[in-house]
């Protein structure tokens, strides 16, 4: 089956493109499952707003309508799912967790961005010394312990400014897959920063050498598009290299959640 469970919106402040254009690309593309999961608009009793990189909460009820129309207008051709990415915050857990169930969500992705919050928290994605790696792994960790989430996406985001993969990275990928194999919960092998690669000139993830560690600990893995523009869906090349590289993980490599 073909699925991708990682998908934004404009509504975040760096994605493109209406909701139903990525629906349509994933018709295009040939999915069979679809699933929305915008980042989390975290109600900060501080009133902190960033939007550059996440939707006021004003606009979640617009969200979820608007997948929830999708779906239904789609039905018998694509299903929609309706989720979100967030990260691990303490202080909004328990609230996470009401929104979850008063909405019916179908799931929750772990994408931790950020320590605790992103008020002035450290970006886990600048991570450049040991200590700073223990701490992005600290609050993994804690976030997959809520049994919330249904997976850990681009776990492996401490790669975009880490100098190179040494101990300290591969004691890290360890500790990781040790709670997630705890939680059986599947890990994210994330194409997105290949598609920008062209002008960010990064290449952080998927790290072969962190996801060597993920099929040696028996992790199961799952390909997120991590789709910020419906082109991510339509063009294919990324979906068709990453299934091509998780062949050798055997039945560790699910199709869906």
């Amino acid at each position: 089956m073909k699925a991708n469970y990682h998908t934004h919106t404009a509504r975040c402040g760096h994605a493109a493109g209406t909701d139903e254009a990525y629906v349509c690309a994933a018709l295009d593309a040939g999915f069979e499952e679809l699933g929305f999961s915008d980042h989390m608009p975290w109600p900060y009793k501080s009133g902190f707003s960033n939007p550059g990189v996440r939707m006021p909460v004003s606009k979640m009820q617009e969200y979820l309508s608007s997948v929830k129309a999708l779906k239904e207008k789609y039905a018998g051709k694509i299903n929609i799912l309706t989720g979100f990415e967030c990260e691990y915050f303490p202080e909004y857990m328990g609230w996470l967790a009401d929104v979850k169930q008063e909405n019916g969500l179908d799931y929750l992705i772990l994408g931790n961005h950020y320590e605790g919050t992103d008020e002035g928290g450290l970006y886990f994605g600048s991570i450049r010394t040991a200590s700073e790696l223990i701490r992005y792994v600290d609050s993994a960790v804690k976030g997959i312990d809520t049994g919330l989430f249904a997976y850990l996406a681009h776990p492996d985001v401490f790669m975009r400014k880490y100098p190179e993969f040494d101990e300290n990275c591969r004691a890290a990928a360890r500790d990781l897959c040790q709670a997630c194999k705890e939680k059986n919960l599947p890990m994210e092998y994330n194409v997105h920063d290949r598609f920008i690669e062209c002008f960010t000139h990064r290449k952080s993830y998927p790290n072969p050498a962190f996801f060597e560690i993920v099929r040696e600990e028996g992790v199961r893995v799952l390909i997120g598009i991590d789709a910020h523009e419906p082109r991510e869906l339509s063009d294919t090349t990324q979906w068709d290299r990453a299934k091509k590289e998780l062949e050798r993980f055997g039945n560790l490599h699910i199709d869906r959640l």
